[in-house]
């Protein structure tokens, strides 16, 4: 099981979508790929892959997991592991780019 470490910019995000009535079907679902996240990286409803457009800040391989699929903007969770073993760090929470 990992540590998640979130980026002042990914738990804004978060904080934003909690609060916002509306948006309670994004926030639960982006709670339950975090929670998917923590546990297993691997885990098939996440599919995550290697997100080749950008680098972590000490050149670390960023991966792209799904929150949700087959919506309009559907959120995606932006990561790399580290800095520490056993550390996954949320870059970043969005609608897909």
């Amino acid at each position: 099981m990992f540590s998640l470490d979130f980026t002042d910019e990914s738990r804004q995000q978060l904080a934003i979508l909690k609060r916002d009535n509306s948006r309670q079907t994004e926030y639960r679902a982006v709670k339950k790929a975090l929670y998917l996240l923590q546990r297993n990286p691997r885990h098939n409803s996440l599919h995550s892959h290697i997100y080749y457009s950008i680098k972590g800040p000490s050149n670390e391989k960023v991966f792209e997991s799904y929150a949700q699929q087959n919506r309009p903007n559907p959120y995606r969770i932006f990561w790399y592991y580290g800095p520490d073993r056993g550390v996954i760090t949320i870059l970043n929470i969005m609608p897909h780019p």
